[in-house]
């Protein structure tokens, strides 16, 4: 769904963008707490520099997953937006920085999705769809007993709205600055349409993930937070909450969790090097749509479309799965390091911030 230049005007776009960086600045602030960058997130201060790693990591796999066209109709393919799946693994401020990371990304390196745009992309692709996914996913877990299953389930339904969600937000952006003149209902049936089909996909490919990182570690999905109940303890004859325990040292956690950023790295490089090779080269929902419905009329040339990684491809290499697989583990590696260093410089000013200089920040001494 990402929106090229000329689909809507520059004014509309304008205020798209100033919307999408307020948002972006009021997330930098939410993403401090949710990635733990305080000193008491780990005896050492350090939990922000071991979870911006799986954030960057989040960005990565999700830019590797849409490259993965799937067919949804005739002639027509979908692709992960990823905003339920990013909120849902490190949260909401942090997923909608994690999308916008990757839509900066696809924009300047691939030429995908507009430049003058981006703001629009932003809003649509990574603040609509996060906003929603997380909101319903909250209130799905607040009425579902606190396991596994519910918690896929609640991801399921989350990420399936998020996609129409968007679809809407599109047309809400069109109807008010769209550059041709298509009758506002014919756009609103044809992208919601589609897009409930894509949504399927996202759904699928949400649930699947979320399920199998909460199977392993539980304790790294923002989501999962208190999946399990709390131990109760009676007590003349009252159930009470038992005492936390303590936590064990953070030693084999942090074995743990390079563990997991390996393997999940091993995996959206094989996604974007290899699998993307096999994915759908149908035109997806808003491409058909704009193509079907005229909305393509003013679309202009990308200003990056003489980038040697244009088009998801690395310039003079001839061969195509070799030229598509470069250019995705490219594109992961890329995000990743953008990504991670983004979300390390975050934690780092949170931990900076709240510390007093020279100082032991549990107990203010100097050391």
């Amino acid at each position: 769904m990402h929106v090229p230049d000329g689909f809507i005007n520059a004014p509309v776009s304008a205020v798209a963008g100033v919307v999408a960086a307020g948002a972006v600045a009021v997330s930098l602030k939410g993403a401090r707490r949710e990635l733990g960058g305080t000193s008491r997130s780990s005896a050492a201060g350090s939990g922000g520099e071991k979870t911006a790693p799986l954030a960057g990591l989040v960005a990565a796999f999700i830019f590797a997953v849409q490259m993965l066209n799937f067919p949804v109709a005739a002639g027509t393919s979908g692709h992960l937006l990823g905003g339920a799946l990013a909120a849902i693994l490190v949260g909401p401020y942090t997923g909608i920085l994690c999308v916008s990371v990757v839509l900066l990304m696809q924009g300047i390196l691939f030429a995908d999705g507009g430049l003058t745009a981006l703001g629009v992309n932003i809003l649509d692709m990574g603040i609509v769809t996060t906003v929603v996914a997380y909101a319903l996913f909250r209130g799905l877990v607040g009425l579902l007993p606190r396991t596994r299953r519910s918690m896929t389930a609640a991801a399921f339904v989350a990420a399936l709205v998020s996609v129409p969600a968007a679809a809407c937000a599109f047309t809400l952006m069109y109807w008010i600055g769209g550059t041709t003149d298509i009758p506002i209902g014919k756009v609103f049936t044809a992208m919601v349409g589609v897009h409930v089909l894509i949504g399927i996909g996202e759904a699928v490919i949400t649930a699947l993930t979320v399920g199998a990182v909460i199977a392993v570690r539980p304790d790294l999905v923002h989501g999962a937070h208190g999946l399990t109940a709390p131990l109760k303890l009676r007590i003349d004859g009252e159930l009470v909450d038992a005492p936390a325990r303590e936590p064990v040292a953070p030693a084999p956690a942090a074995r743990s969790n390079r563990g997991l950023w390996a393997t999940g790295l091993v995996t959206a490089l094989v996604l974007a090097g290899f699998v993307s090779f096999y994915a759908s080269a149908n035109p997806d929902g808003l491409e058909k749509v704009a193509t079907d419905q005229g909305i393509d009329k003013k679309a202009e040339e990308h200003a990056a479309k003489d980038s040697p990684l244009a088009d998801y491809g690395v310039k003079d290499v001839s061969d195509a799965r070799i030229s598509g697989g470069l250019a995705g583990v490219i594109g992961v590696g890329a995000t990743l390091v953008v990504g991670s260093g983004a979300f390390y410089v975050v934690t780092r000013r949170r931990r900076t911030k709240d510390e007093p200089a020279g100082g032991d920040t549990r107990t203010g001494e100097k050391v």
